[in-house]
């Protein structure tokens, strides 16, 4: 029997890539804009006039800050080092930032906000 296992990557060397293209930049704060349904027809016929065709997804502030480095060159670990120093700058603690950072990109491709470039 052939077994086909994939070898583990490390996740400090991957590449993160937006998935969804459309948000909005209020005050510092990113809202990301999720459609109901991808179907025309059923965005047409579902969603009552006047109403948003979107989801919308807040983040807070350091939840932003990691999005907008997510450009699709810098690696996991650049956007850890650069979270890390933006929170020293502000003062906050920066002990659990990889983790944090790491958890936040992992919470993100669950849901299919991100993918990971090769």
């Amino acid at each position: 029997m052939i077994s086909f296992k994939k070898k583990p990557q490390n996740y400090l060397t991957m590449i993160p890539v937006r998935n969804v293209q459309v948000f909005d930049d209020i005050e510092g704060k990113i809202t990301l804009l999720i459609p109901k349904f991808k179907s025309v027809w059923l965005r047409k016929w579902l969603i009552p006039k006047h109403k948003s065709p979107h989801f919308r997804i807040h983040l807070d502030e350091t939840g932003s800050h990691v999005w907008r480095l997510i450009n699709g060159k810098q690696t996991v670990e650049k956007i850890c080092l650069e979270m890390s120093q933006v929170l020293q700058r502000e003062g906050n603690p920066t002990e659990l930032t990889d983790e944090r950072v790491t958890t936040f990109l992992t919470d993100l491709y669950k849901k299919k906000f991100i993918v990971f470039a090769k």
